[in-house]
């Protein structure tokens, strides 16, 4: 079913993503670092709906159904440096944080910030060419309700 995007996305240099494929790549990621501690709880999924129907402008049955199929997605791919560097090329530098901002809220609803979770972003922040102090305001952002 997702053959094509893991392609793309295991090419040696992939090209920039159509919308729809970026946007299972960022859900994807989404869920994989909700999974990342082990934990993938419903507050978790709700989040992950909640981010993708507000960054895509998507129905609450659009977002889950997004979310489900990133779900199985996030399962069939290799690494969490594909979906990055997929994103990287698809979404401007200055929409970047926004994504940092979507990926703190989702480690973030469960309570937690669990070592696992925070040693991803730092990876993930770094390949989607931000700084940590471009992480961190986005998770202070988070953490204040003001994104």
């Amino acid at each position: 079913m997702f053959d094509t995007l893991l392609r793309r996305l295991l090419a040696p240099a992939p090209a920039r993503l159509p919308d729809v494929e970026a946007h299972l790549a960022l859900a994807a990621l989404l869920v994989r670092i909700a999974r990342t501690d082990g934990d993938y709880a419903a507050v978790e999924v709700a989040r992950i709906d909640r981010v993708l129907a507000e960054r895509f402008s998507l129905s609450p049955f659009e977002a889950a159904k997004l979310r489900r199929d990133a779900e199985t997605l996030e399962s069939e791919a290799p690494d969490t440096v594909r979906f990055t560097r997929a994103l990287k090329e698809a979404v401007a530098i200055e929409d970047r944080i926004g994504l940092m901002q979507a990926l703190w809220a989702v480690a973030l609803a469960d309570g937690g910030r669990g070592a696992e979770e925070e040693q991803v972003l730092r990876l993930v922040a770094s390949l989607l060419g931000l700084t940590d102090r471009d992480s961190a305001l986005a998770r202070q952002a988070v953490e204040r309700g003001t994104p």
